[in-house]
């Protein structure tokens, strides 16, 4: 079976297993353990900021994010098609008490669709205090938002009262696709949530990064959501093996993401959205819908995700092989056609 669901169905290779067996590891919410403690400084200096911490979840991550950037009764700034709207069980609203306005009009957030978006000052509408980014966009197929873009929007949303945060689940492959370093992407907002289970092929876990006097607040929301963890060394090692090993290898993704997409376009009734990292969105004809074109696909041995009514996605990962890509493209094809 060739799974392509997700970059999130990597198994931990022997290699990282065993870095994980071997970790050094303590009591992290009593003394601090050493092996988080080294993940969360590697964290930081890429990110090019004072601190970082590691979470168990890119959700929970982002949850506490929002929690330490907003206070509860205002809106958030956000994409239609965003993770935190779509996947996140209306967590901003259920635990920070906050509102989602919704930026809608494009694949990705643009300047234009931002501005629409922002309501003139009124006693009668909640204020937006804090404009969520994300880049890539997995809900757009992973587009990536260039740092020049990314930037202007960060301004717009300062210039309307706004504090920024980045959900950067993979901004690991923003920054393979555009040669950016990570620093500069994380330069924009005050705080960054990265995830090592998404491309890196770590088992779990995600991190947030930012300035300290911010940081506390991200630690407090942290512990509220049950997120302190004991001997947490264990899965902070796969992760730290990922981040050593495996970011420098993401573009064999975006390169077989390029030729999945080549391959499956070839079906007479195929639409597929142009690749920019490593996910390939397939529109599909109305005679067949997404929930029964993947049965077929898995019925002939390849796994994609039901995005929605019409369309699948499938996502290259580091544990599918260039042939597995082709194969897995071809089954594709071959039902399209």
């Amino acid at each position: 079976m060739i799974d392509i669901r997700s970059d999130t169905v990597t198994k931990p290779s022997a290699a990282m297993r065993q870095a994980m067996a071997n970790a050094e590891v303590a009591d992290d919410v009593l003394d601090g353990d050493p092996t988080v403690r080294r993940l969360e400084e590697h964290t930081a200096e890429l990110l090019g900021s004072e601190r970082a911490l590691f979470f168990p979840t890119g959700t929970m991550a982002n949850q506490a994010a929002i929690a330490a950037l907003t206070r509860p009764g205002t809106e958030i700034l956000v994409h239609d098609d965003a993770h935190i709207v779509n996947w996140e069980m209306a967590g901003a609203a259920a635990l920070a008490g906050l509102q989602l306005r919704l930026v809608r009009g494009a694949p990705r957030m643009t300047e234009p669709t931002l501005r629409s978006a922002i309501r003139h000052p009124s006693v009668d509408a909640p204020r937006a205090s804090l404009l969520c980014l994300e880049n890539t966009h997995a809900g757009a197929g992973g587009m990536v938002t260039p740092l020049d873009e990314l930037r202007a929007l960060a301004a717009i949303g300062r210039s309307a009262g706004t504090r920024v945060f980045l959900d950067g689940a993979r901004l690991w492959n923003a920054s393979a696709a555009t040669g950016t370093p990570l620093e500069s992407f994380a330069a924009v907002a005050d705080l960054t949530m990265v995830s090592y289970s998404k491309g890196l092929g770590a088992p779990v876990g995600a991190a947030v990064a930012g300035p300290a006097v911010l940081m506390d607040a991200v630690w407090e929301a942290r512990k509220r959501l049950g997120g302190g963890m004991r001997q947490s060394g264990i899965i902070a090692a796969g992760a730290l093996y990922g981040m050593q090993h495996n970011l420098e290898r993401l573009e064999e993704d975006h390169a077989h993401a390029r030729i999945f997409a080549e391959i499956v376009s070839a079906a007479p009734e195929a639409s597929v959205v142009t690749p920019e990292s490593n996910i390939v969105m397939i529109d599909l004809p109305e005679r067949m819908p997404a929930e029964s074109f993947a049965a077929l696909a898995e019925q002939r041995g390849v796994k994609v995700s039901v995005w929605h009514a019409s369309r699948v996605r499938a996502v290259m990962h580091l544990d599918v092989t260039r042939t597995q890509v082709e194969q897995a493209a071809t089954v594709l094809r071959d039902l399209l056609s």
